[in-house]
């Protein structure tokens, strides 16, 4: 594994991407924050090598490089997911790269079905901890011991001074974020009442495909990451209307101003 990453890095740097500060990977329907990059240089990421292919039609497939707010950043415009068919290795490579290209902050969205019935769609949530029910662990990959200890702590997966920045620019922005714990599940469908129940249960406020693997990454290689869900649906087990993709997205595009406002300014002030 490690000799595929360095070639890989081997292949950006070659195409420019040097020496990004911090790496931001873009979630379902939130790729507004791409056009406010003032880009240097964008791969696909069919062009890198080793690089996933991202299957899902709503996920661009690109690797930028350029500025925002004045820090070089690279930013995935797409991400991967284990329901891809993907290994938990596989879906955290680019996390990996982006660590060796020298990013030294990572900040990550996601849409998330949202289990707690006080909150509304197109919320926000700062992720402050997170439940993995994926049946597969990014540090069990041969190689995984070449990015650091497999055993790696996660009493803290969330950074607390960059959650805290992120708090205060809600803020002084007057925009709706809740804190809580995200869930993630093997996907791609959607649960059913009683799953919807049993992660209630457990202590999810929001549920998601995605996230936790690239956080588990982020962890064992000592990269600080903070996180935010864009709640895209109800996920009341007593009142459940049927939902598809496209109500997700749409949902999602209702934040996406107000996620673009909390990325930007972070990255300004870190």
């Amino acid at each position: 594994m490690i000799g595929k990453v360095g070639e890989a890095l081997e292949f950006l740097q070659k195409n420019g991407f040097e020496k990004p500060a911090i790496g931001i990977i873009l979630g379902t329907g939130l790729g507004a924050l791409a056009n406010k990059i003032e880009v240097i240089k964008s791969v696909a990421y069919g062009n890198i090598p080793h690089f996933p292919l991202a299957t899902v039609e709503f996920h661009k497939g690109k690797l930028i490089y350029g500025k925002l707010e004045g820090k070089l950043v690279v930013a995935m415009e797409g991400r991967f997911h284990y329901y891809e068919g993907y290994s938990a290795a596989e879906v955290v490579f680019p996390v990996r790269v982006m660590k060796e290209l020298g990013i030294e902050k990572l900040l990550v969205s996601n849409a998330a079905g949202s289990l707690n019935l006080n909150w509304n769609k197109s919320d926000l949530m700062l992720i402050d901890d997170h439940i993995n029910l994926l049946p597969d662990n990014p540090l069990r990959a041969h190689g995984a011991a070449s990015f650091g200890q497999i055993f790696t702590d996660m009493s803290q997966p969330y950074d607390q001074e960059m959650n805290q920045v992120l708090k205060s620019i809600a803020v002084e922005n007057s925009i709706s974020m809740h804190e809580g714990v995200y869930v993630a599940v093997a996907g791609p469908n959607l649960e059913t009442r009683a799953e919807y129940r049993f992660l209630r249960q457990i202590g999810a406020d929001v549920v998601g495909m995605s996230t936790v693997p690239e956080v588990i990454a982020a962890n064992q290689m000592g990269l600080p990451v903070s996180a935010v869900s864009v709640l895209t649906d109800d996920c009341d087990p007593d009142n459940l209307k049927p939902i598809n993709i496209e109500d997700i997205i749409a949902t999602a595009k209702l934040a996406e101003k107000d996620l673009v406002t909390l990325f930007r300014e972070l990255v300004r002030r870190l």
